[in-house]
């Protein structure tokens, strides 16, 4: 996916995580109903997001639980996505606006994608599930994206399209987020836990179409 116009011509950068931000729900749960591990996977999953495990090594222990799962169940995943309330209508809204929006997730390219396309998102970074033989093996294919990962995306795409930093807004909900939303001229916790709250330039409870005034408070800095 690529962005709008030519670098130097945009009004700014929006960069979003997706599990329990862009998405009300968390994908790799809901990929492990399909496996019957959901409550293990919750559980880690939940200890990631507080800050209390490393994310990496939480997702490698995640997928690890959905070894031999056949790929096709992602479509079935696919489905049941439930954008969170005001997440389609903010980026749309930035979109016509000339912002550049990209979603960074620890979640999978095989299962948001698709929405991602449709919603107008330019630029997806996520993990991909290794698969062989229309199964999954319980690997990640290819580098993890980590708090780390998020942040460097931030920095290439407004180096890239030449925004300063004053008009990049980042928002997430977990810790994975936080070296991108403190790196942001606004960072913004959505729905957000505790290790995320304390970083953050901004909190945001309900709907991320909350977040749009935000956006227009940096477009005129």
């Amino acid at each position: 996916m690529t962005g709008p116009g030519s670098a130097g011509a945009v009004t700014g950068l929006l960069v979003s995580d997706v599990d329990s931000t862009f998405l009300t729900q968390e994908v790799i749960e809901l990929v492990a109903d399909h496996a019957g591990v959901r409550s293990e996977v919750e559980r880690i999953t939940e200890q990631a997001m507080r800050g209390e495990l490393d994310f990496s090594d939480s997702l490698r222990r995640r997928v690890a639980l959905l070894e031999g799962l056949p790929a096709a169940v992602l479509a079935s995943v696919r489905e049941v996505l439930v954008p969170t309330d005001g997440a389609v209508n903010l980026m749309r809204h930035a979109q016509r606006a000339g912002w550049v929006t990209a979603l960074v997730s620890g979640g999978f390219h095989e299962v948001i994608d698709e929405l991602a396309a449709a919603t107008g998102i330019h630029h997806v970074v996520a993990n991909r599930f290794e698969i062989r033989e229309g199964r999954l093996t319980g690997r990640v294919d290819g580098p993890i994206i980590d708090g780390q990962a998020k942040l460097r995306t931030l920095e290439d795409l407004a180096e890239r399209y030449e925004v300063p930093r004053s008009r990049v807004v980042a928002v997430g909900d977990g810790a994975n987020d936080r070296a991108m939303v403190r790196a942001a001229g606004i960072g913004i916790a959505f729905n957000a836990k505790p290790a995320l709250r304390e970083a953050a330039d901004v909190i945001v409870d309900g709907s991320l179409a909350d977040v749009w005034p935000h956006l227009e408070a940096a477009a005129g800095a």
